[in-house]
């Protein structure tokens, strides 16, 4: 299950605590949570079951501006978001858009320190 343009990688706490870092992070770090939706729960009104499975929306005007900027298209991706999903072993993974592959869709201009480059932000938010 590796969708194309997708990073995929494990985390060592649960569905809830993953997200809950993440926004405690991108919150002291100046980013805007636009939407946090709890997929299980949602699901479970419908009668559908399935295991933890969270994400969460996010950005920075600031940040994100100069990207649309260059292609308002990208605005399509933009917020950006991490889900966080528990497997039927009880493992728990983050998915997110890998940068290049964004930039490649939109024929944008890569940038070392491009906002949508998420890796060292998820890295500092879930190290131990």
């Amino acid at each position: 299950m590796n969708p194309e343009g997708v990073i995929t990688q494990p985390s060592a706490y649960s569905v809830k605590e993953t997200i809950d870092r993440l926004q405690t992070f991108l919150q002291q770090h100046g980013a805007t949570i636009y939407a946090r939706i709890d997929q299980q729960a949602e699901l479970q009104k419908v009668g559908i079951n399935i295991p933890p499975l969270e994400f969460i929306m996010f950005g920075s005007p600031k940040a994100g501006g100069p990207v649309m900027v260059e292609n308002p298209v990208v605005a399509l991706d933009l917020p950006l978001k991490i889900i966080a999903w528990e497997d039927d072993q009880k493992n728990v993974f983050i998915g997110y858009n890998d940068v290049l592959y964004i930039e490649g869709r939109y024929s944008l201009s890569h940038k070392e320190n491009s906002p949508l480059n998420l890796d060292n932000l998820i890295a500092m938010a879930l190290k131990a």
